[in-house]
């Protein structure tokens, strides 16, 4: 049973509205359990808390309401928190990667339904692709669709030069994923997951990489795990199978760029004529790049005061991208 100062942290929790703290205390109860032999109700207790934060999070009257799940004392310095508003309708996708997240939400939002036929939905999840095209939006959006917080995992801050300290902090955001339900993001994430054989490979990495192998395959919490790379080659095989899906991001096609320039050109575009013509142009951008060379156009615009913008400009910033493009590929 609950010891006295769990059951004294249990309501004290519960009264200052320390949900976090609630469900911390909580889940030592059925760690306890589990370890005095009473696998049963160590489960059930499991269950029952993972019911509730699942219902928290998702219930429409919780929607709108400001978490209150801000990372204190050492924690506050290796996670970044924020609460996106954005939803899947703000995106601009291919057809197949948006289906890909449409069916990730819907098993998210029937989360326990799934569970109690001993399924898990979809949430571990990698991201690979070029950058600017959309990895980071996703966690916000996936966020912003399911009420949650969004947690960025710092890397400066995660990886040292001591050794054993950087696993130790690891087990530090585990530990927030198992108790504090949000998204959390691991960008850039080939800072941590390259091929353990690699030439230029340290110990220390080696170590980080085991230790991150080890903890996402024994989280089994009600968090969302989202990584993001730009240079898939890189990642170390033994990942790949840790994730429960693997979404690619490609660069956008004819529509696609069509649709950004459409979408952040509305009130601004009247005399272009040729949207097909200058999709051409900004064959090979992303979709920042492409966001970027329509918002540049709107501020001549607006510093000439004017209410439109041209063809002609919109095309003079798309190339401009490019060449920018084209010369730190070439340069790198």
């Amino acid at each position: 049973m609950a010891s006295a100062d769990q059951l004294k942290a249990l309501l004290k929790s519960h009264i200052e509205g320390d949900e976090a703290h609630f469900f911390s205390v909580a889940m030592q109860v059925a760690a306890h359990e589990a370890k005095v032999g009473h696998g049963k109700l160590a489960e059930d207790l499991r269950a029952m808390i993972d019911a509730a934060k699942v219902r928290r999070s998702t219930h429409p009257t919780n929607r709108n309401l400001i978490p209150i799940a801000q990372p204190r004392g050492e924690l506050a310095g290796l996670l970044e928190v924020s609460y996106p508003k954005f939803h899947l309708s703000d995106m601009i996708l291919e057809q197949s990667v948006e289906n890909r997240l449409k069916r990730i939400i819907k098993e998210l939002r029937n989360f326990g339904k799934i569970r109690e036929h001993g399924l898990q939905p979809r949430r571990k999840l990698l991201l690979v692709g070029p950058s600017g095209t959309g990895k980071t939006l996703t966690a916000s959006v996936l966020a912003g669709e399911l009420g949650i917080p969004l947690f960025v995992v710092r890397l400066d801050a995660l990886i040292t030069k001591y050794m054993g300290e950087t696993a130790a902090k690891l087990r530090q955001i585990f530990d927030a994923v198992r108790d504090v339900r949000g998204i959390y993001f691991f960008d850039e994430f080939d800072a941590i997951g390259s091929q353990r054989g690699l030439a230029n490979d340290v110990g220390e990495i080696r170590r980080i990489l085991n230790s991150f192998l080890q903890m996402i395959e024994q989280d089994n919490s009600t968090s969302l795990i989202i990584a993001a790379t730009n240079h898939p080659e890189i990642l170390d095989y033994a990942l790949y199978r840790r994730f429960d899906d693997v979404v690619e991001y490609g660069l956008p096609g004819t529509a696609q760029i069509i649709a950004v320039l459409k979408n952040r050109l509305t009130g601004f575009s009247k005399p272009i004529n040729s949207w097909e013509h200058v999709a051409r142009i900004a064959a090979g951008l992303s979709y920042a790049d492409i966001t970027r060379a329509a918002e540049s156009s709107i501020k001549d615009a607006i510093i000439h005061d004017r209410d439109v913008v041209t063809e002609e400009e919109v095309r003079s910033n798309l190339e401009e991208r490019k060449a920018f493009r084209t010369r730190n590929t070439s340069s790198g």
